[in-house]
């Protein structure tokens, strides 16, 4: 886990998963929620429906090397209350 690099590790699917606000996630749940800007993607953050939590939560996994989770995540039992928070602290770890 490389805490300056922003990872985080949040227990999903039963097991404990590494998530990270790479510039690819970043570029990645953009073009899935079709805005341009972090101003704009502040402004959605605030309102995501179950499949933006999934889009979003996949590309933290895949930004996490969580590739294999990222892509199953549809078939997999991950509690929606676990995988908002997970995502929450992933984007304050960007942060800083």
């Amino acid at each position: 886990m490389n805490g300056a690099r922003g990872e985080i590790e949040a227990m999903l699917a039963g097991a404990a998963r590494r998530l990270c606000l790479t510039l690819g996630a970043l570029a990645e749940i953009e073009t899935a929620l079709g805005v341009e800007g972090l101003g704009a993607l502040a402004e959605r953050m605030r309102k995501l429906s179950a499949r933006d939590l999934a889009v979003v939560l996949a590309a933290l996994l895949r930004g996490g090397g969580e590739g294999e989770l990222a892509d199953g995540l549809g078939e997999t039992a991950v509690d929606p209350k676990a995988a908002a928070e997970a995502v929450a602290r992933a984007f304050a770890a960007a942060a800083g």
